[in-house]
């Protein structure tokens, strides 16, 4: 009977890929699968309207806190102008020196995510560096694959979205360890990301730069507000903050905001300043309201996905190298799986493989969550079923085979090398 059960659930998982891949809605689907895998899996009813409907999404309110005030962050640092003024002193720079400017955006994309979050922040900076880039004489393409694989680079030390994957790894800790996993493959796909535009640097050509930009709608006049040079340093107080002083993201979070609005004269008047709050708060959770709900849907998913775990302990058991180097470098060679909302992307199909993952008590939490970070953020990076990407190809005026074209190769790079790390720092 548990054979038979498995077997119906795995079906069910495979159909779920392909409703994924074609298209799907992923809210419903992982809604419609938390009921499918609950009856199918014969949890008793009670037990599930607790244990898979309830629990889960009371418990993950903590975790929207996080996104909340990640997503905030993000817009103070936009309506404040303080990301603008970075962006536009970046281009000012490196004007006369194209390829040297486009390392500095990349390395400024990265420091802006380090702390910001949500697709809000990403299209509100994109509109100001994505012209950047396209003044310097990028073509759009490798313009729009630059600055969405800095911003996948800048995941790995982001708390907001670590706070995302800890549900599913609940053991895991964002600590000073993790840390330094984190910044060293932050550092990597940096890396690879600047040796992408030293290769294509011959297809930078400034006389292009009107043509691209006229293309997407937009100048490159510079227009900036002066902010001083001490608010450039806003976008990483938070990540100090929790190194240094072990401070929790949430007063983080917040004292930086605060910080930021203080700096660029925000706070100078009651009325203003109010006014500001407003604007920037109800910004930011317009932003990130579809991704809550997306995560509810995940969350009581992964819980049913936890309760049927046991039947696949012997499946797992067998096919599973209990060697972590051997399943780091596995997940590493498979990562473009998580294209697509695909087998190893944890906000997609992948939610499966996860929970079943840390439900066998084969490894540790602690394991687990970065080997499932690196392929989910190869897709995060780069696929076309992520939202601030969809909208890039659309600002761009790209076809989206340009942006796999380039970003899926140099993500497969990443993918392996910083797997190896997570073999090094966890396994």
């Amino acid at each position: 009977m548990n054979a038979v059960i498995a077997t119906l659930l795995l079906i069910l998982f495979l159909i779920f890929i392909y409703y994924i891949i074609k298209g799907g809605d992923l809210m419903m689907g992982f809604f419609i699968m938390a009921i499918l895998w609950s009856v199918i899996g014969l949890i008793p009813y009670q037990t599930a309207l607790t244990n898979v409907f309830t629990e889960p999404a009371l418990k993950y309110g903590s975790t929207i806190i996080y996104i909340v005030f990640g997503s905030w962050f993000g817009r103070v640092l936009v309506n404040s102008g303080i990301a603008p003024a970075i962006s536009y002193n970046t281009n000012k720079i490196g004007r006369k020196k194209p390829l040297l400017a486009a390392i500095l955006v990349v390395l400024v994309t990265a420091l802006l995510f380090v702390s910001s979050y949500g697709v809000g922040s990403v299209i509100a900076i994109g509109v100001i560096l994505l012209p950047i880039l396209l003044s310097l004489g990028l073509p759009r393409d490798i313009a729009l694959t630059t600055y969405v694989l800095s911003i996948g680079a800048a995941m790995y030390v982001n708390v907001v979205l670590f706070n995302q994957m800890k549900p599913l790894f609940p053991n895991a800790q964002y600590n000073a360890h993790y840390l330094v996993f984190g910044w060293s493959a932050m550092v990597i796909q940096l890396i690879a990301v600047i040796i992408f535009l030293i290769i294509k640097r011959k297809k930078i050509d400034p006389t292009k730069a009107a043509q691209n930009l006229s293309a997407i709608g937009a100048t490159n006049k510079e227009e900036a507000k002066k902010v001083s040079w001490f608010a450039f340093i806003i976008p990483v107080i938070p990540v100090i903050l929790n190194m240094v002083l072990k401070w929790d993201a949430v007063p983080a979070l917040i004292l930086s905001s605060i910080l930021a609005m203080l700096i660029t004269g925000h706070m100078k008047h009651i009325k203003e300043f109010k006014q500001f709050l407003d604007e920037s708060i109800k910004q930011s959770i317009n932003d990130i309201s579809g991704l809550i709900m997306f995560l509810m849907a995940l969350v009581m998913f992964a819980a049913a996905a936890q309760l049927n775990a046991a039947r696949f302990k012997g499946f797992f058991n067998a096919i599973i190298p209990h060697s972590t180097l051997v399943l780091s470098l596995a997940i590493g060679i498979l990562s473009p799986l998580a294209l697509f909302r695909g087998p190893l992307h944890v906000w997609g199909a992948g939610a499966a493989t996860a929970a079943v993952l840390s439900a066998t008590g084969m490894f540790s939490d602690m394991y687990l969550l970065p080997l499932m970070y690196v392929p989910t953020l190869l897709a995060v990076s780069t696929d076309i079923t992520q939202s601030w990407n969809v909208w890039g190809i659309g600002y761009m005026k790209i076809t989206p085979q340009r942006l796999l074209k380039f970003g899926v190769p140099i993500m497969w790079i990443v993918s392996i090398i910083n797997e190896i790390l997570v073999w090094h720092f966890f396994g």
